[in-house]
């Protein structure tokens, strides 16, 4: 049922590595439930648990996943009014679904998720776009973030 990314864990040595690296696990597999629903559709939503279920043992990060996921896609509206608004030169229905998911994630935790520094959210969107995406993903992520964080910001 779920194909397409895949994700690996990374694992830290520090407590605060140990933690960060289970926020950013858990942001992989939030960008492959947004991925998979924007590819297969929401009827998918229902099922998302069972994917997190079978992609990490982490009840921490399944959660964390699961709410990060569900909350981008119940503001989805919110989330891609603004992208399209910080994209120079891009069509938001031609972005490749992988950069979509990311961007969408990173913008919900911007404006959604008041606990986690704009810079961090920002930073792991990069990341993800190095890990996930084409090699000229990361600027473009980094460019669209950072103008919707600077109008969020206003």
């Amino acid at each position: 049922m779920f194909h397409g990314l895949e994700a690996r864990a990374t694992l830290g040595t520090t407590k605060y590595e140990m933690q960060r690296d289970r926020r950013t696990r858990a942001r992989e597999l939030a960008i492959q439930g947004l991925y998979q629903l924007d590819v297969q559709g929401p009827d998918l939503l229902e099922h998302l648990g069972e994917f997190f279920k079978e992609a990490d043992c982490d009840d921490f990060v399944r959660k964390l996943a699961s709410d990060w996921t569900r909350g981008t896609w119940e503001n989805l509206a919110q989330c891609d009014e603004l992208i399209a608004a910080s994209t120079i030169k891009w069509q938001f229905k031609r972005l490749a679904p992988v950069d979509k998911s990311i961007l969408r994630l990173a913008v919900y935790q911007l404006k959604f998720c008041p606990d986690i520094p704009p810079k961090v959210v920002i930073n792991e969107a990069i990341e993800l776009a190095k890990k996930f995406s084409s090699c000229k993903s990361s600027a473009f992520v980094n460019g669209v973030l950072d103008a919707v964080f600077k109008k969020e910001s206003v």
